[in-house]
């Protein structure tokens, strides 16, 4: 087993989630004039032939060693980022990553429930603590409840069963194998969405619903390069992340990745001025310290 670093991992891993945090942004801007599906196209297009370029550099497999549990990883991973990315254009950045890190919370329960391993008396007071915080900052009350804050949760829910699968069923893969199913399966995604908005006549919704009503779009009125600055800045997060886990242990590692929920909402803050009541942060604290607790109780157990 190689030496960890955890100072080179934590540095790494921040680097990715300002990176990622920053590069989401973008969607907010892109999502008033392209799809979702023609992002979702372009991303493989460009992504492809860079991720095999890496593979050949860093000498790792492209193609996967198990097609099936590759396949279905991905198809989970490209539509856990389906319905993030939807929610970016109509919800603020921190109530669509507050959905999305609902998945420690989905993947302990599934542990619980399906898999019947104890989870201990810590990590099912972080799942309630997490809950909580969740529903501080999607501001989910019987009052006032917007069906459109589920959207980014379902895509919580995808991205922990991603975890699950990956974690048991994707032992041995290359990290550019990986990445390069992720980026295919969205690429596909997005054919099959032009498709049907194309064979179907779907009529495009005004609004922010747009981004996903909405088709192919060309010439892009002057988000091409924004788009093209994402799927890199993607690329490069995801590189960030993946060499922050190969230098130190998943369970401190996992813990910096919620800078994200400090990232991300602080850019938004400044480019569009998108604000957070109180409540709402004291909801990032608790998912912050939830996920951290079920993290590092975790690799303990």
């Amino acid at each position: 087993m190689s030496e960890t670093k955890p100072l080179a991992a934590a540095l790494w891993m921040l680097s990715s989630m300002l990176i990622l945090g920053v590069v989401d942004n973008f969607i907010v801007v892109m999502s008033g004039v392209i799809s979702l599906w023609q992002m979702y196209v372009i991303r493989l297009l460009i992504s492809i032939p860079v991720i095999f370029f890496v593979a050949l550099v860093l000498r790792q497999r492209f193609l996967p060693l198990k097609w099936w549990p590759v396949l279905l990883r991905s198809f989970l991973f490209a539509s856990a980022m389906l319905f993030y990315f939807a929610s970016l254009a109509f919800l603020p950045i921190a109530q669509s990553l507050a959905g999305l890190f609902t998945s420690p919370i989905i993947v302990v329960l599934i542990t619980a429930l399906y898999f019947r391993e104890p989870i201990g008396m810590f990590r099912i007071g972080a799942v309630l603590a997490g809950f909580l915080g969740t529903l501080a900052v999607l501001q989910i009350s019987p009052s006032s409840f917007s069906p459109l804050v589920i959207v980014p949760v379902i895509g919580g829910v995808l991205y922990a069963l991603n975890a699950v699968i990956t974690r048991r069923m994707c032992d041995g893969e290359s990290t550019c194998a990986l990445l390069a199913g992720t980026m295919g399966m969205q690429g596909v995604l997005g054919l099959l969405g032009l498709a049907f908005i194309g064979f179907f006549g779907v009529q495009e919704v005004e609004g922010p619903l747009a981004f996903v009503t909405r088709g192919w779009v060309w010439p892009m009125e002057g988000v091409g390069l924004i788009l093209v600055g994402h799927i890199l800045g993607s690329i490069v997060g995801v590189f960030c992340l993946t060499r922050a886990y190969q230098l130190g242990d998943a369970s401190y590692v996992a813990v910096f990745e919620y800078s994200i929920m400090i990232f991300g909402p602080l850019f938004a803050f400044f480019w569009f001025g998108q604000t957070l009541v109180g409540s709402q942060m004291v909801g990032i604290l608790l998912i912050i310290m939830a996920g951290s607790v079920i993290a590092l109780r975790s690799q303990r157990d």
